[in-house]
């Protein structure tokens, strides 16, 4: 595993074109400073996975963006009808409000997995496996820290090498300590993020945009602008 690492901005809005699988960034997550009171406006990042068997939704966003969320879908062609399969990295209202949108899909919510008329479905994510939703392309993996049952998506295949939607592991690039706050674990955090560092070249965070993933060795990108650094632990 990698020593360290740097970030750069992705440099592609809205797609990663890929084969089979593209990744569509329907809506980028933002969470804004809190008010004096303590209160602060968020929405979850929400990102559609298509062009195999598999049609999947990671995250999908706050119950106040069910319309707007319908209209995004649309615009790619894709009914909630389509979509085959619902990943919400975890429970937090502003990740999994409309999912009742997609009665037709199976729903994973954090390590809850169910699928039509209410059928829970065992899987190995609790023993520390991976769960395959088209073998060797697509697979949902364990990033406990941001909630205890927190998962990611790791999509292989892209025009960008894999990509790997984050959800709350990383909040942005270049978040340094901020997440630890928000975080239930910071422990296993720091070794969720430390594993998704080292297996993707692009990472999709909960409330920011989508970020390149340099490792020692690797090329940087053309406008040479640099992100957060960070030790990968091994």
């Amino acid at each position: 595993m990698p020593r360290g690492y740097r970030t750069a901005p992705l440099g592609v809005p809205g797609v990663i074109q890929g084969s089979p699988y593209s990744v569509h960034i329907l809506q980028e997550g933002f969470s804004h400073p809190p008010l004096p009171d303590g209160s602060f406006q968020a929405d979850g990042t929400i990102t559609l996975v298509r062009g195999g068997p598999v049609t999947l939704l990671v995250d999908t966003g706050g119950p106040w963006g069910s319309r707007r969320l319908l209209e995004l879908l649309a615009q790619h062609g894709v009914t909630p009808e389509n979509v085959t399969d619902v990943i919400c990295t975890h429970g937090h209202s502003d990740h999994v409000g409309n999912i009742n949108l997609f009665p037709k899909a199976k729903v994973m919510v954090g390590l809850d997995l169910t699928r039509e008329d209410g059928w829970y479905i065992p899987h190995p994510l609790g023993a520390g496996g991976r769960l395959e939703l088209d073998p060797g392309l697509l697979e949902v993996m364990g990033t406990p820290g941001h909630t205890r049952d927190h998962v990611g998506v790791v999509v292989k295949g892209t025009a960008m090498g894999t990509v790997v939607v984050a959800g709350d592991t990383f909040e942005r690039d270049g978040d340094g300590d901020a997440w630890r706050a928000l975080s239930e674990d910071p422990a296993a955090q720091e070794r969720s993020r430390g594993a998704v560092v080292a297996l993707a070249d692009v990472i999709v965070p909960g409330h920011g945009a989508p970020f390149r993933v340099l490792k020692d060795g690797d090329v940087g990108d053309m406008t040479g602008e640099e992100g957060d650094e960070g030790d990968v632990e091994s």
